[in-house]
C-alpha cells in the first residue's frame, strides 16, 4: 500500500486496510506477498467534500483518491466492501467510480451504561469496531457522560467512564471522525442539592437528581459541571455537543414548564455558549426527543417554533425523532428556526427485552419506512447504538445518510457480501426477511416460581429461517464462520426456532447460545436489560427477568 502522505490518519488508514484483509483471509506479507494488491492512496481535492474515486492506475495498481482525508478513508471502505474474502486469498473489489456523500451529518451514538458492550468490551476491541463503522461513512462519534450515576466529577467511577469515553472518541479522531458529546440539559450528579432539584413530574423517565434553572442557585451549578466535563475533554478536542430534554430530566414546576419550550432552551443557550466559548467551531444541536410526549399535544413543538421565530444564534441543529416513528410537527409545520434537521433512529431496543438478548436485530423493512419520510428533509442523523447485536442496522442508516435514496435491501447485499461471503446474499437476504417477520420479544420471569414467559408468540417460518443459516454456515470460511457478527445472526435464527418449537419455553441448546452472545457482548456483568437471559444470567441477578 502506497500513501503520499504522511499524516498519522494515513498511517492509520493503511493499518485498517491491512488489517481487514490480513483477519479475513489469513494473509500477511510473509506467507502470501504476491496475494496482496498494490493500493495507491492520493488526496487530489476537487471531488466534492468527503468525496472519492476508485480507478485501475497504469501499472495494475489499484488507485484510491479522496478529495480529503475522510475521502479516502471512504473510499477505502468502499474498495474493502466491495472486495472478496477467502482463505488464503483476496480477491479486490472491482467498483470503480466516484462518489460523494448525500448528507452532512452522518453520526453514530455508543450507549456507555449497564454495563453493556461499549461499557464493558475491551477497550480495543470498541476501538477495532469505531474504525470499522468510519469504512461505512460515519463522520460523527457520540458519547454520553451520564452524570446520575456519580458523586461529582472527582468520583473515581467517573473517572473511569471519563477515561473510557476518551478513548473511545480519541479512536474517532485517529481516523479523522468528528468527536461530540451528548447531554442532557439540566443533568445532575447523585448528590445534587435536594433543594436546587427539578419537579419530575413530566410525564417522562426521571432520576431524581435533575436540577431546576429556574433556580439561579442550581444554574451555576448546572453550568460549573458543564464547565468541570468539557475541561475533562478538552485536549480531544470536542466538535459537537447535542443537547437533550428528556428522556429522562425536564423539569415540571411552573416556571420551568412547558420544559421543551421554555426552562429548556433557557439553561440549554447558557450551556450552548459556554461550550462554543470552550471550542471555537464547535456546533451545538438541540435534541427534541420526546417533545410533546406521549404525543397528544404539540405545545412544546409550537412553543419552539415561536421561540425561534428568528433563527437563533446559540444552536446550529435540531434532531428530531421518538420511539416509534419520527414526530410529525417538523414535517408538516417546517423546522423550527428553519435550521438543518438530523434524526436519532432508535435502532436497538424497539420491542426488544432485553435489548439484544436473542442476538442479531435486523429491521430492513421497519427503517427503510422510516427513513423514507424523512429522506428529503434531514441533513443526517445519529442512531441510537446500544449493542453490536444492531450492526446491520446501523449499516442501513450510513447508507441512507451516504445516499438518500439508497434501497435497505441493496444495503444489506453489499454488508451480507462483505461480512460473510458473496456466494450467501440470497439466502441471508430470506432469512433476514423471516427474523424481522418475527422480531419481538418480552421475556418475562416469575420470580416465585422461575416460570418463564415469552411475548409475543407469533414466530413463523421459523425452520425455514434456520435452515437457510444452517446451509450458509456449512458454506462459509471457518475464518468467517467464528466472527461474532456471523455468530449473532446464526444464533438468533436457532433461538427463533428453539423456543417457537418448545412453548417458548429456554431449551439447553438455548442456554449454550444464551452463554455465546453473553461471552460476544462481555455481557457478564450487564443489568438484566441488556444480558442475554440465560438461567445463570437470571440467577445472578437474583431472579429479575
Amino acid at each position: 500500500i502506497f500513501h503520499h502522505a504522511q499524516s498519522p490518519e494515513a498511517r492509520k488508514l493503511v493499518d485498517i486496510i491491512h488489517r481487514n484483509i490480513v483477519e479475513r483471509c489469513g494473509l500477511t506479507g510473509k506467507n502470501n506477498p504476491a496475494a496482496l494488491p498494490v493500493i495507491d492512496l492520493s488526496i487530489e481535492p476537487g471531488l466534492g467534500s468527503e468525496g472519492f474515486r476508485i480507478a485501475d492506475g497504469p501499472a495494475g495498481e489499484i488507485r484510491i483518491i479522496g478529495n480529503d482525508q475522510r475521502g479516502l478513508l471512504y473510499g477505502a471502505g468502499q474498495f474493502l466492501h466491495s472486495s472478496r474474502y477467502e482463505e488464503g486469498r483476496f480477491v479486490p473489489g472491482s467498483w470503480r467510480g466516484a462518489s460523494c456523500p448525500e448528507k452532512t451529518f452522518r453520526g453514530i451514538y455508543f450507549a456507555t451504561h449497564f454495563h453493556n458492550y461499549f461499557h464493558d468490551a475491551p477497550i480495543e476491541e470498541v476501538e477495532a469496531y469505531v474504525e470499522d463503522l468510519a469504512l461505512w461513512g460515519f463522520n460523527h462519534l457520540m458519547v454520553w457522560f451520564d452524570r446520575h450515576h456519580y458523586q461529582g466529577i472527582d468520583d473515581p467511577a467517573a473517572k473511569q467512564m471519563v477515561a473510557r469515553l476518551r478513548a473511545i472518541l480519541k479512536a474517532g479522531k485517529s481516523v479523522g471522525m468528528s468527536a461530540g458529546l451528548m447531554a442532557l440539559a439540566n443533568e445532575g450528579y447523585a448528590n445534587s442539592p435536594v433543594e436546587l432539584r427539578a419537579d419530575g413530574a413530566t410525564g417522562r423517565a426521571h432520576y431524581g437528581v435533575e436540577l431546576c434553572p429556574s433556580r439561579p442557585e442550581a444554574v451555576d451549578l448546572i453550568l460549573r459541571e458543564f464547565e468541570e466535563e468539557f475541561e475533562a475533554f478538552a485536549d480531544i478536542p470536542l466538535d459537537c455537543l447535542e443537547m437533550f430534554p428528556y428522556d429522562q430530566g425536564g423539569c415540571a414546576c411552573a416556571r420551568c414548564k412547558p420544559w421543551g419550550a421554555n426552562g429548556y432552551l433557557r439553561i440549554g443557550e447558557q450551556v450552548a455558549n459556554l461550550f462554543k466559548k470552550r471550542f471555537p467551531g464547535g456546533r451545538v444541536v438541540l435534541s427534541t426527543w420526546l417533545f410533546d410526549y406521549p404525543y397528544t399535544t404539540t405545545e412544546e413543538w409550537e412553543g419552539l417554533s415561536r421561540a425561534f421565530a428568528r433563527r437563533p444564534g446559540w444552536v446550529d441543529i435540531i434532531s428530531a425523532d421518538s420511539h416509534q416513528r419520527f414526530p410529525q410537527y417538523p414535517l408538516t409545520h417546517g423546522v423550527p428556526g428553519g435550521l438543518p434537521l438530523i434524526n436519532f433512529p432508535e435502532i436497538s431496543m424497539w420491542n426488544m427485552n432485553p435489548w439484544g438478548g436473542f442476538g442479531a436485530n435486523p429491521l430492513p423493512q421497519r427503517f427503510q419506512k422510516l427513513w423514507n419520510e424523512v429522506k428529503d428533509v434531514a441533513s443526517g442523523g445519529t442512531p441510537y447504538l446500544e449493542g453490536i447485536y444492531a450492526d446491520i442496522n446501523q449499516v442501513l442508516y450510513s447508507r441512507f445518510y451516504w445516499a438518500k435514496d439508497q434501497f435497505a435491501t441493496d444495503a444489506l447485499k453489499e454488508y451480507i457480501a462483505f461480512e460473510y461471503s458473496p456466494d450467501v446474499v440470497e439466502d441471508v437476504l430470506m432469512a433476514i426477511a423471516i427474523l424481522e417477520q418475527n422480531h419481538g420479544y418480552l421475556w418475562l420471569q416469575d420470580s416465585r416460581t422461575g416460570a418463564v414467559q415469552v411475548e409475543p408468540k407469533h414466530r413463523t417460518r421459523t425452520e425455514k429461517a434456520l435452515a437457510l443459516l444452517v446451509g450458509v454456515d456449512s458454506r462459509l470460511p471457518p475464518r468467517i464462520r467464528r466472527r461474532w457478527r456471523w455468530r449473532i445472526l446464526y444464533l438468533r435464527a436457532l433461538l427463533d426456532h428453539e423456543l417457537t418449537m418448545n412453548n417458548e419455553q429456554p431449551t439447553a441448546k438455548c442456554e449454550e447460545a444464551f452463554d455465546e452472545l453473553t461471552r460476544i457482548y462481555h455481557a457478564d456483568k450487564s443489568e438484566s436489560i441488556v444480558q442475554p437471559p440465560s438461567r445463570k444470567n437470571i440467577a445472578k441477578a437474583g431472579g429479575k427477568g
